[in-house]
């Protein structure tokens, strides 16, 4: 095993909450997702990332496609306004002046 140096950080609670969920999604620790994000920085690329998937970006795209065309759900109207989702994403980062 490679020796490893200890450090520690402080992060904001939104990302502690992102770290633990994806770390979770992918089957990997917390450090290791943070060792990766630190490589693909320095490194200026995605180390420890796969690499990106044409076909499967095709997909998605498609589907996207596919839904907008679907249109609206019947009986599924829209509850919320564009505003307030602006509102909230600001108010979580301390700006108020949304």
């Amino acid at each position: 095993m490679t020796r490893m140096v200890r450090k520690q950080v402080y992060i904001e609670p939104r990302q502690e909450a992102m770290l633990k969920r994806v770390a979770a999604m992918r089957g990997v620790s917390e450090a290791e997702l943070i060792r990766r994000a630190i490589d693909g920085q320095i490194e200026g690329g995605h180390a420890g990332f796969l690499p990106p998937d044409a076909d499967a970006w095709e997909q998605a795209y498609q589907f996207m496609l596919e839904l907008r065309a679907r249109g609206p759900v019947a009986g599924r109207a829209r509850t919320w306004k564009r505003e307030e989702l602006y509102g909230e994403r600001l108010g979580s980062h301390g700006d108020d002046s949304g």
